[in-house]
Parts: C-alpha cells; structure tokens; sequence
C-alpha cells in the first residue's frame, strides 16, 4: 500500500507514516459528507454560527500545540504558527458573526408591477478542498468557515507534508461538535483526487496552489461543469516610489519578504524602485537582510526558518542559479549553507531583467529580486508586466495618489499602502490573471458555492 511520511525540514527528522486511502475509501468519505450535509442544510446560518465559534475555541486552546506541530512539519517560525492559529480562529468567529446577515433572504422586485421576488442562498452540497502546506491550519480553515456557515459540508485534501495538521484540525472541529461526517480529511493521490472531483456528489472544487495547479484542476472541474475558486500563485510586485520613505519602505520590504520564511503566495517578492532612490533602498535593505538570524524555528530570536522541504530547496536554489547565469547578482545570500536541514538564507538579487526566474516567476522563498525603474510611471508599468495578480504594495509619502495607483492601475487583487499584511476576516482575498479567480474572506467566500436562487412571487 502506499504511504505519506511527513518530515521535519529543519532536522530531516521522520516524523509519521500514513497509508493512502483507496479510492472507494475516499468515495466513502464523499458519500458520507453529503449525508451529513442533508442535515446540516437544514439548520439556519444562525443555527450553524454556534459550531464556528466552538470551533474557534478549540484552535485558541491547543495553539501551543497546533504551532508546534506545523513547524515541525513544514518549518514556519513557531511564533508564526502561534499568529496563525489566531488568524484561523479571528477567521471563524468572524464568519459565525456576519454569515446570518450575508446570508440572509433578499426582498426584491420583479415585473411592472412590482411584484414580489425573494433572492435565498441556499447550499449546495460537498465541497472539495484541495490545500497546500504553507499554511497548514490557515488554508483548509478559510474554506471550512465560509462553507459550514452557507450550509455546505467540505472534504479536504491536504499538501501530503503537513497531514499531520490537517488531521488534528478535524479532530478538533469534533471535539468542538462539529458533526462528525461534515468535515472530512482524505489521503489520496492524484489521480483518485481527478476521480473525486468527478464524483457526481462533489458540487464544487476549490484550490490553492501553483498555476500549474490551477489550470490541471479547473479543466479537470469544467469537464464535469464543477464550479471552481482558484487562489494561486503570484510574484507580488511593492513599489518604491521617488516620495517613499526609505525606512518604511526596507522595513515592511524586508517583513513582507520573509514572512513566513518567503513562503507565500502574498509575500512582497519583486521590489520596483524609482531610480531616484534606488541606491538609498537597495543600501538599507541589503544591510537588513543580511542582519537576519537564520535557524532553528522553535527559537524566539530566529527569525528564517527551513523552506518546508528538500523539494522546495531544491526549486528555490535551481530559480536563483539561472537567474544568476541570466545576469542578475546577489548582493546577499545567493548560495545555501552547507548545514542540516532545508536553509536557504535572506537573498536580495539586482539586475534582475525579463527572462529570469526572479523576474517572470513565483520564488516560493526568502529570495528577494530588485528592479530599477526610471521614475514612478515606469514602476507602475513593470509592476503589471506579470503574469500573475494576487497582490502589491506601493510606498509613498502621498497616500491619496498611492490609493488612485492603486485602484486605477495596479492590475491586482489586493494592495497594500505603506504596510504589508497577508489576510484578513474582513476584506476580500484573490487574485486576477494567473493568480486565478474567485475570492474569499470578507463575505465574498460564504456566497462561491451557493445557490442564489430567485423566487417569483405574484
């Protein structure tokens, strides 16, 4: 039979081994989701509020250990293991607080004569979850908490790496009354995962991952006319504008860079700097990164852990080596320690051009690429010569032209102004372009696998 064996990236340490379900074990687990949907669509959103905050109660009191679990499995700071729980559990109560109303009956009218009409949204079955390892509880949680609250039960597939986390999360959802069959965690391969989003019982699927991913996924979906939510990569460009302030811009440059060991998809990854303080960003930035104390991630004065696998340190060095032979330099970091464990340390490359990977792709790690650009217009110009849309920033003494650059120009989903933050419960998460489609968080994610259902009224 074959298996999942999760590993400790900063020791490479096994930690467990877990066989791989069959597929008719996973169909059973779909069929038994949608019977414990048959139940639970029948309960009032404000019925289902209750189980979301239990549920919240639960990840806040075993934090210490879901932290430490998850830096186990995939390296993240424990600290930032700790912030995650919380972000999962704020994400929860959010939902149980706002779904009644988000999801409540809308009285419309229809006809000349203005009859009535009423707009319901109403569940429509098994959603399937299929998650990656970068943030363990926070990626099945953001799904889970918007599809419990619209009626829907959900099956995850988690990122093998991190099963381990997947499975306490269920475990604790139980614990917290969940019924037990809504939420399911399968163990599978991918072809039974294709199988699976097939099932006529699965009535929507949604993905966070690569754009590779994405595009396998979703044409897989559309062959069954599944509807799909995409959240996918992206190589998230913070401009540097002429009027930034250059302590500002390094300090949240060098957070959004290295948070969560670079290992996001909203992670500031490609930094386009106006020409007329481009020596002044780079000199400060560079002195930050290389500041930066890499090591064990259980230690409170770490602050770059491992990447979560051998795999994934092996993608990170292979992109800066060709971005290197293409021309760019590293003025910091570039090469791996020869040490135990998946490092790869704070890197910041210049003149980084089209062509490299630093450039044209998403470098899932602490490597930050740094473009010269000739004046704002030319910032804003390169900033949206990318494939991907999920996120961006801009850093400018003037905040009302930075919030008309970015809502008129910036070709995205999100932007950050002088900050740099990755979600919250109350503002839309996704993306445009390769970043894919669909959003969630701030009520948008509670009504993406609904039926808005229009009743006519005489």
């Amino acid at each position: 039979m074959s298996t999942i064996t999760t590993t400790n990236p900063a020791t490479g340490e096994t930690i467990k081994t877990y066989p791989l379900m069959s597929e008719a074990e996973a169909f059973e687990k779909v069929e038994a989701a949608h019977s414990a949907f048959l139940d639970w669509r029948a309960r009032t959103p404000a019925e289902r509020a209750p189980y979301l905050t239990k549920i919240a109660e639960k990840l806040r009191e075993n934090a210490d250990e879901l932290a430490a679990l998850m830096t186990r499995e995939t390296g993240k700071l424990l600290k930032d293991g700790k912030a995650e729980v919380e972000i999962c559990a704020a994400i929860l109560d959010y939902t149980a607080k706002t779904g009644p109303h988000a999801l409540a009956d809308e009285e419309r009218t229809h006809g000349t004569e203005g009859s009535r009409g009423v707009v319901t949204y109403q569940p429509i079955g098994v959603i399937y979850s299929i998650q990656p390892w970068n943030f363990p509880l926070y990626q099945p949680i953001r799904v889970l908490a918007a599809n419990l609250m619209a009626g829907n039960a959900c099956v995850l597939k988690h990122a093998s790496i991190c099963t381990g986390s997947g499975l306490r999360l269920r475990d604790l959802c139980i614990e917290a009354g969940l019924p037990e069959d809504l939420f399911q965690v399968i163990l599978i391969d991918h072809d039974t995962s294709d199988k699976l989003i097939a099932h006529p019982k699965v009535r929507g699927v949604t993905l966070t991952g690569s754009d590779d991913a994405g595009r396998h996924v979703g044409s897989v979906a559309s062959k069954s006319l599944k509807k799909t939510v995409l959240e996918l990569g992206s190589n998230d460009a913070y401009l540097v504008l002429e009027d930034a302030d250059i302590e500002t811009a390094v300090k949240f440059s060098v957070m959004g860079r290295l948070y969560n060991n670079g290992e996001t998809c909203v992670s500031a990854k490609r930094f386009i700097v106006a020409d007329k303080v481009y020596d002044a960003f780079v000199e400060a930035f560079v002195e930050q990164m290389k500041a930066i104390k890499m090591g064990d991630p259980t230690k409170d004065d770490v602050q770059l852990g491992p990447l979560s696998s051998d795999d994934q340190f092996a993608m990170v060095k292979e992109q800066v080596e060709q971005s290197l032979a293409k021309g760019a330099k590293a003025l910091c970091g570039g090469e791996a320690p020869d040490i135990t464990g998946a490092y790869y340390p704070a890197t910041v490359l210049v003149d980084v051009a089209p062509g490299m990977p630093a450039y044209d792709d998403e470098i899932f790690g602490p490597v930050a690429a740094v473009i010269r650009a000739k004046d704002d217009e030319d910032a804003m110009r390169i900033a949206n010569d990318s494939r991907y849309g999920l996120g961006g920033g801009i850093f400018s003494k003037d905040e009302d032209r930075a919030l008309k650059l970015a809502r008129d120009h910036f070709d995205t989903g999100m932007v950050r102004i002088n900050s740099f933050g990755t979600a919250d419960p109350n503002m839309p998460f996704g993306g445009v372009k390769d970043s894919g489609y669909g959003r969630e968080h701030g009520g948008f994610g509670m009504k993406e696998f609904v039926n808005a259902k229009a009743v006519f009224l005489p």
